[in-house]
């Protein structure tokens, strides 16, 4: 199971958040895609997802925050409770015993982040 965390700012596009997806997965398989609770809801996370055909996870703050990111932006930390959303959202989606494969990539316009957590086999 591969899941892809993102963050991204409220005009970020689904190319943005397609490119981002892109550098960081490479040719890996995503099984899931993640975000904060309150961005999940945006459309151009919603298209994707769509695109993808895969699950979408919605998480909230107290597990975002309880995730350990190896990315420690101040900007994130101030305003989402963790080193970064991307990176937090991935790991609390995967699961207990998750471990992140690809720290945050941006996207090349910067209006998106991502980054891809593993739990088990792939």
């Amino acid at each position: 199971m591969i899941v892809a965390g993102f963050g991204f700012r409220q005009a970020a596009t689904t190319e943005s958040l397609a490119d981002a997806l892109d550098r960081a997965a490479a040719s890996r398989w995503i099984t899931a895609i993640a975000t904060a609770e309150d961005k999940a809801k945006a459309q151009a996370f919603q298209s994707l997802g769509a695109s993808l055909d895969v699950p979408i996870h919605a998480m909230d703050a107290r597990a975002l925050a309880e995730q350990p990111t190896v990315t420690r932006s101040r900007a994130s930390m101030d305003a989402r409770g963790t080193g970064s959303l991307c990176e937090a959202a991935a790991l609390a989606a995967a699961g207990p015993g998750a471990r992140l494969i690809v720290p945050r990539v941006v996207s090349r316009d910067g209006m998106a982040t991502c980054a891809l957590a593993e739990r088990g086999e792939t």
